[in-house]
């Protein structure tokens, strides 16, 4: 089977060439000069934040050594070879971590409680007060913007060392991350229900219960297992200051170089963090497929 291609003459196919050149050169034009000013701006960005190449290059071998020191024991063994001593804490320190499990489950709970309620009252499509939604707002964001470590390190001197501040910054912060979350889901919802509803003479918060909560409880529940496992990292990093959890441990094994007790943790971590990604992925894709195949 043979094809014909039409070729045009010449006098027509050379302005076409010609404009197709000058595209590309303006693109290659746009790229370079696109290029030349991120480098501008990283240069500046090193010379601001006082960055030194040559002396990160000096150091780049402790950094690699530290990982090598984390592999041994303090005979000089890796630690694989005598699990019983690399993990000789792992009752105390399995209860550390389900403190860990449990500040980040009722952080996470909490929060997401103030976030679900938070979310209706900010949406444009619910509320007419512009007054009200900027208070919620600018709550959510004070809320999400301030470091949940911060929040923990004031908690700690107000209610003393413990658990109790870390449930406490893990439910501001997420309050705030779920909030400014579901208030995106709500806001592009099929108001056609909402409307209904008013229109019988519904009140607000029968139009919320009835319109608004069977569209966006799925994504809402996705949404709170993904913080959930945020936050169970989350809840480790902020005991350094003392706010429970695993670490407090992680932190103490750090100061005091011992290094096999640091590496023990870390897998410890790592292999949660792990199980709890893994279940809560199938419960959002559980979830997500009961939204769609509504």
């Amino acid at each position: 089977m043979s094809h014909t291609v039409l070729v045009l003459p010449e006098a027509q196919l050379a302005p076409l060439l010609r404009a197709y050149d000058a595209a590309v050169a303006a693109k290659q034009r746009q790229l370079a000069i696109g290029l030349l000013l991120a480098a501008v701006a990283l240069a500046l960005s090193v010379i601001g934040a006082e960055v030194h190449p040559a002396k990160f290059w000096e150091n780049i071998g402790n950094f690699t050594s530290y990982f090598g020191r984390l592999s041994h024991l303090d005979s000089g063994d890796h630690v694989w070879t005598d699990p019983a001593e690399w993990f000789w804490g792992l009752k105390r320190w399995s209860l550390l971590l389900g403190e860990t499990i449990m500040i980040a489950y009722v952080g996470t709970l909490t929060g997401s409680v103030f976030g679900f309620v938070g979310s209706f009252l900010c949406s444009r499509n619910l509320v007419k007060s512009a007054a009200l939604r900027f208070a919620v707002r600018r709550t959510l964001e004070f809320c999400r913007t301030v470091p949940d470590i911060v929040f923990a390190m004031i908690f700690v001197v107000a209610f003393s060392l413990g658990a109790l501040p870390g449930m406490l910054a893990i439910t501001i912060h997420t309050t705030g991350a779920l909030g400014k979350l579901f208030s995106e889901v709500v806001e592009s919802i099929n108001m056609k229900p909402v409307e209904g509803i008013a229109a019988t003479g519904g009140s607000w918060f029968a139009q919320v219960r009835y319109g608004v909560i069977p569209q966006v409880l799925s994504n809402f529940a996705s949404y709170a297992l993904l913080r959930f496992e945020v936050n169970v990292r989350g809840a480790a990093v902020i005991g350094f200051v003392g706010a429970g959890g695993i670490g407090e441990e992680l932190i103490v094994a750090i100061r005091k170089f011992f290094y096999s007790d640091v590496s023990a943790i870390l897998l410890m971590i790592v292999v949660c963090v792990m199980l709890i990604d893994t279940i809560s992925e199938k419960l959002r894709h559980r979830l997500l497929a009961m939204d769609s195949g509504r």
